[in-house]
């Protein structure tokens, strides 16, 4: 089981706190958003007497209002095509899990979202990277390269979009190609789609594999409460798929770990009615976010920058051999005015050898005056680092 590429680095930036240092930190998709008072009131005021189980799917009202969610979307789902997880983690492993034995492969987009080898490495399932590449700001790669690595033990091709690390945002057009080649080679779609509401280009808009009638038997949506509602702490997400046997076996799974927990399931049917003025209030500061980090990051020489179109995630190559000695060095030897930054380093998030070792993802989730101290400190860090070397 690889060690995370966002938290392996956790004891180091704990003790320059220790020391006195102030940290910022660009490693973790954390939200400083507030979550909505409505999902925190919701378990504030509840009459519960008894925290008991609840249905493995989740509860119904639950269920419910995520379906009418996706409808408000356009998107043909109902509660029966839906299974509440224990956060959108929970409904990779579920995904995964019922569509695939074990030596078995799936084809994902490299870089990605680093815990799509570990949920694979407990399956036993084999991760085939196609390479994506910063000079393109990591767009799908060509679809004769997903062919070309298609064998008969290839079950998925698992996207998230937008995306983690790389901020990317599928065209409609890049996700028919993608749904061709799964009818062709009767594959499954895995759709991480927690990041849908985070677009920021004007004209740019999420299109979900959803929207792909003929890809209904195909399509698996992963999808969360975490980053939407800045409720990463609830720990709900869901599976939506409108396959009934992927529904009925994903259920074996849910079975066995019995129940998503109850408060979570209150505060996250809460936040469902929150208005769309919510949203637009978030998304707004969010790109305000984007770009200023864009803009700060440009001040610094000799480094490519791919620019997010959604999420809140940039991936940076810098001018060095290997960026996880670069993030450690930063929390252990580095501070300005006694303040340093915690990084992910991006090899992590690749599973080709030594793919993105100059590579670091920034989760631009702090404030924006936080966000130009923190690239400042970046640029004379890089500058000392470089120096040193």
């Amino acid at each position: 089981m690889p060690e995370s590429p966002i938290r392996k680095l956790v004891p180091f930036a704990e003790k320059a706190e220790e020391n006195g240092k102030e940290v910022f930190y660009l490693n973790i998709g954390q939200p400083d958003i507030p979550t909505p008072q409505i999902a925190l009131d919701a378990v504030k005021n509840n009459n519960l007497t008894t925290l008991a189980y609840t249905h493995s799917a989740g509860n119904e009202s639950l269920r419910d209002k995520l379906a009418k969610y996706y409808q408000k979307l356009n998107l043909s789902v109902s509660k029966k095509d839906i299974i509440v997880t224990t956060g959108g983690s929970e409904a990779l492993i579920f995904s995964m899990g019922s569509i695939t034995n074990p030596g078995d492969e799936i084809i994902v987009p490299e870089p990605f979202y680093a815990n799509y080898y570990s949920f694979s490495t407990q399956l036993a399932v084999t991760v085939v990277p196609v390479i994506s590449k910063i000079e393109n700001d990591f767009a799908l790669p060509p679809i004769s390269n997903f062919e070309d690595l298609i064998t008969k033990r290839t079950k998925a091709i698992l996207i998230c979009n937008p995306g983690n690390p790389t901020g990317y945002l599928y065209s409609k057009e890049e996700i028919q190609q993608l749904t061709e080649l799964a009818l062709k080679y009767d594959l499954f779609i895995i759709s991480d789609e927690v990041y849908r509401e985070f677009v920021y280009d004007d004209n740019a808009k999420h299109y979900s594999i959803l929207q792909e009638e003929k890809l209904k038997e195909h399509a698996i949506v992963v999808d969360s409460v975490s980053k939407r509602y800045s409720m990463c702490g609830a720990r709900i997400g869901c599976i939506a798929s409108r396959n009934s046997e992927v529904i009925e076996t994903a259920m074996k799974f849910a079975q066995a770990r019995l129940s998503p927990p109850t408060y979570a399931q209150i505060a996250s049917e809460a936040a469902l009615g929150v208005p769309d003025k919510y949203y637009n209030e978030v998304i707004t500061e969010y790109k305000s976010r984007r770009d200023t980090l864009v803009e700060c990051l440009k001040l610094i020489p000799n480094i490519k920058i791919s620019i997010p179109r959604g999420a809140f995630y940039c991936m940076v190559e810098l001018p060095i051999h290997n960026s996880e000695h670069f993030a450690q060095w930063m929390l252990e030897n580095f501070s300005d005015n006694n303040q340093t930054i915690m990084v992910a380093p991006a090899l992590g998030f690749y599973s080709s050898i030594n793919a993105g070792r100059n590579q670091i993802r920034i989760a631009y989730v702090l404030k924006k005056e936080d966000l130009i101290r923190s690239t400042e400190i970046l640029g004379l860090g890089l500058n000392a680092y470089l120096n040193n070397q």
